[in-house]
């Protein structure tokens, strides 16, 4: 082989890596919404999952897209690991969609298929074709590597050499097979590999008998992109990743001593080579999903024996939800910091809660448990925030820009209630504890209805910023005033027992008015979460 054959090949093989990015980037682009909402809807049944894993890896050209929603959607809750079994095993029967396509030998159309995509994406005016133009671009540049591939290996017929290295390895599958991995590993991408392996096969330098390690090889090498993925993800990540470990390693191993069987299997559905290659790897991923999908129920519980939760006292308090995989999804990213948000809100919630019983008990194991929480809410603050300005990276819509808001307003105000619980609050428990103190009977049933009341208010809050409700916002901002007018009350039913001369009251009387005040600062904030929501309301009224 010359340097320019050499070169050529090179070339076509990085071209072939860009043209399935592209062609899965645009339609993903175009049809991504719709694609999330069809995985979102998967329901239990296992043939379903398959076919919509299919169908949506084959739009998007990446089983290990397909796999990032599913993290998305598992870790959020949304669907569980069983369900995800169908469409990790229907996500690689959609990788096989691309080498169909290319065994068709369309590649001398290449050309055209650049103009038409490039035409529609330089000179749409609507985004959604301008996406679909990048995808049938993408699938252009699929094509047309194939043919420069496929011309750089015509010189090699004639070479003795690579003649003599296809006679020592064409008999051993296993190298074959160990090669394919480690290529595909490298490249990260089984495409290119069986492109390669189609490349070879039209110029008569392999047969079916090495085509098809190679594409079992590629299956193994896939794998690795998918514990890249996981390294430092979350537990529901690991598990996901796992199950699509699991499906391709166990599917060569029941596969490759059926070598024979699959060729013969092949060889009578085309006397094309690479008409047969495409079908051999279909077949695997088909074969390996009607063997595995009876058993999602026990290959979950072996996943999770393998992946298995974390002791708690091993867990180190960080977000749950944040997969920086989907960033390149808005919609999902989004998803995702609504999840942790309310995660936070949980947290925050918790943490109102039991600074009353703090107060009431003077217990100090608790008011430091509280503080704990207040560190929790600090990290959830800035790394939500780190990861909403990730998402803003992306030119975002006005819809999402309002979501974004929404988030953002909901963490700050959560951060600021932390701070005056463990800063205000707290540190009047302190002192009471400290100085022995105790609240009037008639002072501290006040405190707790108060506080109960403002509580009512900030579970209204969060409800309505859960589920988008802009008429129980309504009813958290109205409740703003009410509430004003009772710590004035309150205030000034102390202040008639400090005239009365009542012990407990003189005692407590600043920390009391000051508990008060700050109970009536943490409903500003409540009152605060709702506003982007009624906004959004006026907006679209």
């Amino acid at each position: 082989m010359d340097n320019y054959s050499f070169f050529s090949l090179i070339g076509g093989i990085f071209l072939l890596l860009y043209g399935v990015k592209l062609a899965g980037e645009g339609f993903q682009r175009a049809a991504g919404p719709r694609l999330r909402h069809i995985l979102y809807h998967v329901t239990s049944n296992r043939l379903l999952g398959v076919a919509i894993g299919a169908f949506v890896t084959a739009i998007i050209q990446s089983s290990s897209a397909t796999t990032v929603m599913l993290i998305g959607f598992v870790t959020s809750g949304l669907i569980n690991l069983t369900q995800a079994m169908g469409v990790i095993l229907g996500a690689n029967i959609g990788t096989t969609f691309t080498v169909q396509l290319i065994a068709f030998k369309i590649y001398d159309y290449a050309i055209l298929m650049v103009g038409i995509g490039a035409a529609m994406l330089l000179f749409s005016r609507k985004k959604h074709m301008a996406f679909i133009g990048e995808g049938i671009l993408g699938f252009a540049f699929i094509f047309l590597s194939m043919k420069i591939m496929t011309e750089a290996m015509a010189p090699l017929k004639h070479s003795e050499l690579f003649r003599q290295i296809l006679l020592s390895v064409g008999d051993n599958s296993f190298a074959l097979l160990l090669f394919s991995t480690f290529f595909t590993a490298i490249v990260q991408s089984s495409a290119a590999t069986i492109g390669v392996a189609l490349a070879l096969s039209m110029q008569g330098l392999i047969t079916i008998e090495g085509a098809i390690p190679l594409i079992l090889g590629a299956n193994v090498g896939t794998c690795a992109t998918a514990i890249l993925a996981s390294l430092r993800a979350s537990i529901e990540a690991k598990r996901v990743a796992m199950a699509h470990i699991l499906f391709n390693i166990l599917g060569v191993l029941i596969f490759f001593p059926l070598i024979p069987l699959l060729k013969w299997a092949v060889l009578a559905t085309s006397d094309d080579i690479a008409r047969q290659i495409a079908n051999a790897h279909s077949f695997f991923n088909i074969g390996v999903s009607v063997v595995f999908l009876p058993f999602a129920v026990l290959l979950t519980r072996m996943v999770k024996k393998i992946v298995p939760d974390l002791e708690e006292a091993e867990k180190s308090f960080r977000p749950r939800y944040l997969n920086p995989q989907v960033l390149d999804s808005p919609d999902m990213a989004f998803g995702l910091a609504t999840r942790e948000a309310i995660r936070m809100a949980d947290i925050a919630q918790n943490m109102y809660s039991k600074a009353l019983t703090v107060l009431v008990r003077d217990d100090d194991g608790l008011l430091e448990r509280v503080e704990d929480m207040d560190d929790q809410l600090d990290i959830l603050d800035r790394e939500i925030k780190l990861y909403l300005t990730k998402i803003s990276e992306k030119v975002l819509t006005e819809v999402e820009s309002k979501r974004e808001i929404t988030i953002l307003t909901l963490i700050n105000d959560l951060e600021n209630i932390g701070d005056i619980i463990d800063k205000n609050i707290m540190e009047l428990a302190k002192k009471k504890i400290a100085h022995g103190l105790t609240f009037s009977a008639d002072g501290l049933q006040e405190i707790i209805d108060f506080h109960n009341k403002v509580g009512a208010n900030f579970e209204m809050a969060i409800s309505a910023f859960a589920a988008g409700d802009s008429d129980l916002a309504w009813k958290v901002l109205k409740n703003k005033e009410k509430l004003g007018n009772k710590e004035r009350d309150l205030k000034a039913a102390h202040i008639k027992r400090l005239r009365l001369g009542l012990k407990e009251s003189i005692d407590t009387s600043s920390i009391h008015l000051d508990l008060l005040s700050n109970l009536k600062r943490i409903n500003h904030h409540i009152t605060n979460i709702s506003y982007p929501l009624i906004n959004k309301a006026k907006d679209d009224a």
